[in-house]
């Protein structure tokens, strides 16, 4: 398929189509609203099933119920609508079912603003909901991207029996790139546990659960979940390392405003300053290697993280650092966006104190 100009919001499901989605079940929620009215169009078109859910809370558990199945299916929504989703999302990690989620982030806490934010780093990367569960969390930086990993979440989450999250942005989900929305092999995993009727009584019965009454069975369930996770923290770890030859300074961005990190370090070295970029692709797991790595160069005089929220990538970077180098924060709150000149004076001013 030829290059095209496409909305964020669109190219990610039609990114999703290509992956094999089939089902999609959401609300409409500004900054996020043309997933499923795109959705709603192409669906029909390939065979596929649309539900417009009376609610989000309606809509995840529709998801849960068709995914259950094994079919690839997906919901998308905005900060406030993906916060009513953390009980189902939940239960769909606890019960191990494939699923994709998609959150465009907006501006908070409550409904705040229409308007791009970062502020939901921690509910995408800590959980978000009760119980001691992760998603396969990623954080793309353009368009293009964002359809790429869409195949990406797909397939690992078959592969893993996890829920794969794409966390966006407003920006991400307005603005329009030029994409390619390329096809997709999707592999065939084991599907055994889908409930998809019990007609050959040869084989048990598939159940799927979330509800496990005696501590034993709920210990042995947990244990299980954890092995994954330290498999998938192990095996699925994405991340850009941009300008790190010899960095005097690392800036840590991810998401759209890694971007406008990108512009700062071009100004800077104009300056004759050396600059480095990580960029986290997966936001979990987190790339505490690159971090850990950059921490040790002896060239490196200190960290900047860059994020538009109150403070939360940046308590991921310091872990990673582990305390051998300084790590500041240059953040904006709401919905503001950081300039290149703006984070340009931050790394100025860390460099003025060294």
């Amino acid at each position: 398929m030829a290059r095209v100009l496409m909305k964020g919001n669109e190219a990610i499901a039609e990114a999703a189509i290509a992956a094999g989605c089939r089902f999609f079940f959401g609300y409409p929620i500004t900054p996020q609203s043309e997933v499923p009215e795109y959705f709603s169009i192409r669906m029909p078109e390939v065979g596929g099933t649309f539900v417009q859910a009376e609610s989000e809370v309606a809509a995840v558990n529709m998801l849960y119920g068709a995914a259950g199945t094994g079919v690839r299916a997906m919901t998308s929504s905005s900060s406030p609508g993906f916060s009513l989703k953390q009980e189902g999302i939940s239960y769909i990690a606890c019960a191990e079912i494939p699923a994709v989620v998609v959150n465009i982030m907006r501006g908070g806490p409550g409904l705040g603003s229409i308007q791009a934010s970062q502020a939901d780093y921690f509910q995408a990367t800590k959980g978000g909901g009760h119980g001691d569960y992760r998603l396969l969390v990623y954080a793309p930086a353009s368009i293009q991207e964002a359809c790429d990993l869409m195949a990406t979440a797909f397939d690992r989450s078959q592969k893993y029996r996890c829920v794969s999250m794409i966390l966006g942005d407003g920006m991400l989900g307005q603005m329009m790139e030029p994409v390619e929305i390329k096809p997709v092999e999707v592999k065939q995993y084991d599907n055994s546990w889908a409930t998809v009727g019990w007609a050959d009584k040869s084989r048990p019965r598939a159940v799927v659960n979330s509800l496990y009454i005696t501590h034993e069975e709920l210990g042995a369930v947990n244990k299980r979940l954890q092995a994954k996770y330290k498999e998938i923290a192990a095996n699925e770890v994405m991340v850009e390392e941009f300008n790190m030859d010899q960095p005097e300074f690392v800036i840590v961005a991810f998401g759209t405003v890694a971007r406008i990190a990108k512009n700062a370090v071009a100004k800077l070295k104009e300056q004759g300053i050396n600059v480095g970029l990580i960029r986290p692709i997966t936001v979990w797991p987190f790339p505490y290697c690159s971090l850990e790595k950059a921490a040790a160069m002896n060239s490196v005089k200190g960290f900047l993280t860059v994020e538009v929220s109150a403070g939360q990538l940046v308590e991921d970077v310091r872990l990673g650092v582990n305390g051998k180098k300084p790590v500041e924060l240059h953040n904006t709150l709401g919905s503001v966006y950081p300039t290149p000149d703006e984070i340009v004076e931050s790394i100025l001013a860390l460099k003025g104190r060294k």
